[in-house]
């Protein structure tokens, strides 16, 4: 069955949100993309409410103590938890539902309070049966990043340049919490070095903020008196975080998902170039994109009509029109 996004709604994103619980925070959200796709709760079927580790507020299972304000008492409530690739396995989810004849309009929310908490101690806990990342996220990743710069012969500037050009797009958006337009290269490189190669300005921020995103079935989409965005193709692929012979810079999950789903949306050529082995560009070129403009808002653009949602982890991906 087709699916479509009715509504979507975001609240403010910065370093505390003393304003308003965890509860208040998604419900902000929420009303948002009610808004949005002209419903109220009782036109809700199911809510989906997506969530990082729990140690990063430090509520336990908080989707329970949530299923009031968001209008789910006595509707179908299901959490998702898949670490750094929640926001865009949550949005999954709540598609699949949907697709699958379960129900007619699903609510997806995701947030993060981590002003409540703290998210490098979060991460750098000893967890039962797996090597302690002890330095947090930037720790674990930075030696998979300079395995793949050796590997690919990526420029060393390009994760600099990456994050140049995310900081200025996000700075179209009034609800992000960077707000750096006149962000330079050199400014990045002139940062401190937290994790080499990983400098400061390459980092997100801790933030507390909420999403929030209404899917449809195909009659609700077609009832919907606002536009509405197709979901064309979803993948979503999963493996374990260490095991023997995992390559970590090219993870086989990342690779199977944007195969699946260039071939679930009939896509061959997404950024004008031959898909190769499951990806936009061939394996070790990605790093490449950047500095040929590639990756930015004003180079080559996807096929017309088609918006691609890449999640962090490359476990998570989504395309709609």
């Amino acid at each position: 069955m087709k699916a479509a996004v009715l509504g979507v709604g975001q609240t403010r994103h910065r370093s505390k949100r003393t304003d308003v619980s965890i509860a208040g925070l998604c419900r902000e959200a929420v009303d948002r993309a009610l808004t949005d796709a002209q419903l109220t709760l009782a036109g809700i079927d199911a809510v989906v409410v997506g969530k990082a580790p729990d140690l990063f507020e430090g509520v336990m299972m908080p989707e329970l103590y949530l299923a009031d304000a968001l209008g789910a008492t006595g509707k179908p409530l299901l959490r998702v938890h898949t670490a750094g690739s929640v926001g865009g396995a949550t949005g999954i989810v709540a598609a699949s539902l949907v697709q699958a004849g379960l129900h007619r309009r699903v609510l997806a929310v995701a947030f993060e309070k981590q002003s409540e908490s703290n998210a490098m101690w979060a991460l750098s806990i000893a967890p039962p049966f797996s090597i302690p990342v002890v330095a947090g996220a930037g720790g674990y990743f930075a030696p998979h990043i300079r395995a793949y710069i050796r590997r690919s012969g990526a420029p060393s500037h390009i994760g600099a340049l990456v994050a140049v050009k995310d900081r200025r797009n996000g700075a179209l958006n009034p609800y992000a919490h960077l707000q750096q337009p006149d962000i330079t290269l050199e400014s990045v490189q002139a940062s401190p070095m937290l994790w080499d190669p990983v400098r400061y300005d390459e980092t997100c921020p801790s933030s507390d903020g909420a999403c929030a995103v209404i899917i449809g079935s195909e009659s609700a989409a077609l009832a919907s008196p606002g536009p509405v965005a197709w979901i064309r193709a979803t993948a979503m692929r999963s493996e374990p975080t260490m095991f023997a012979g995992k390559d970590h810079v090219s993870p086989a999950a990342g690779r199977d998902a944007a195969a699946a789903l260039w071939r679930q949306a009939g896509i061959t050529s997404p950024l004008d170039a031959p898909v190769r082995r499951g990806g936009a560009a061939g394996d070790g070129e990605g790093g490449r994109a950047p500095g040929a403009g590639r990756a930015d808002r004003a180079g080559p653009r996807l096929r017309r009509g088609f918006t691609v949602l890449f999640d962090v982890g490359g476990l998570g991906v989504t395309a709609a029109s």
